[in-house]
């Protein structure tokens, strides 16, 4: 892994890490690989010259669609236009790409790790109902699109409504410490928040959790909706694309769309609707159980072999194979 001077490594990486001595990654700190992976539209150009200069193949992975949530949109668009080689985290962020650059990603689903399971701990805490959801830094981020502002004035609701309920909030120990706006809610002592500094405390928090709740409307893998209902809690969220992976509505979670505002009202369904709240938990545990970390890496790893070997992907999505028939019957010669 090349990293620029400066970059944050928050958690550990099990990898040898190449850090540069400038700010920016320059194609000559790339040492000589099989695959070079880009994962953000900022290391895109400097990738694809490293592999034109013979230190390995290009491939994208893209862990969400920058243009439609993060600023100079005028760069990360045409960014997708670099190499046809594309893994991608879920069907609805492929369609996205497909139709904006009729490119086929392959898809390499997110994975739990196996630091994360049901401990049947909840009867033993002895605590009130726990609705936990994550909460991030707004100061200088792009956060907008986790609707965190909806988030919390529907779990305000939620207590004005069934005010014996705890209402906590997971944050990034360095977001939270470096955030006033958060410090500041922490500080009205109506939440409480958790700043876990690995897998095994933030299992803890999810496993305190009764019901897990998301807002974002717009993310291609969810991965942390997943990792709650693999702990044992049930699950309320907004529709965001990549959750509709693993999410069915009344089957494992609680689901809405953010224009029905009902976030609130389905928390506090599930609140008052123990025989619900039990099943959807159960069924949501049983349903992640094949999101695995393994099934991820083996399927990363046979994609990556069929890049190199140049074999085609064979199941383009629907609107590529929509393309496809318009530019077939187009007449290919000029009258």
């Amino acid at each position: 892994m090349s990293c620029r001077r400066g970059g944050d490594i928050s958690y550990e990486v099990h990898s040898t890490v190449h850090r540069t001595n400038h700010t920016v990654l320059r194609e000559s700190d790339f040492p000589a690989s099989d695959i070079i992976v880009s994962n953000f539209y900022t290391t895109v150009s400097v990738s694809e010259a490293a592999s034109l200069n013979g230190k390995g193949m290009h491939v994208r992975l893209s862990l969400c669609y920058e243009p439609l949530f993060l600023p100079d949109n005028s760069v990360s668009f045409p960014s997708y236009n670099t190499t046809s080689r594309l893994i991608v985290l879920s069907e609805w962020q492929r369609e996205i790409i497909a139709l904006n650059h009729g490119i086929t990603g392959s898809i390499v689903p997110v994975g739990i790790s196996s630091s994360f399971s049901n401990r049947h701990i909840r009867h033993r805490l002895q605590e009130p109902m726990n609705i936990t959801a994550i909460l991030r830094k707004v100061e200088n981020g792009f956060s907008w699109h986790r609707e965190q502002d909806y988030l919390v004035r529907q779990l305000d609701i939620v207590k004005q409504n069934l005010p014996d309920v705890k209402i906590n909030f997971i944050s990034p120990p360095d977001e939270f410490y470096s955030s006033e706006s958060l410090q500041n809610m922490k500080a009205s002592g109506k939440y409480r928040f958790f700043t876990p500094q690995n897998d095994e405390e933030l299992c803890y928090h999810y496993n305190g959790a009764d019901i897990f709740v998301s807002s974002s409307i717009f993310d291609s893998g969810s991965l942390p909706g997943l990792e709650a209902m693999r702990c044992g809690a049930a699950f309320v969220t907004v529709y965001s694309g990549g959750n509709m992976e693993y999410a069915r509505h009344e089957e494992n979670c609680l689901l809405s769309y953010r224009y029905e505002n009902r976030l609130a009202e389905d928390i506090i369904r599930l609140v008052r609707d123990h025989v619900l709240r039990i099943r959807l938990a159960s069924q949501g545990e049983a349903d992640s159980k094949s999101w695995t970390w393994e099934n991820s890496v083996r399927i990363m790893e046979r994609t990556v072999t069929h890049f190199l070997q140049g074999i085609p992907f064979v199941d383009p999505p629907r609107s590529v194979q929509a393309m496809l028939r318009r530019t077939d019957s187009m007449p290919t010669t000029r009258k």
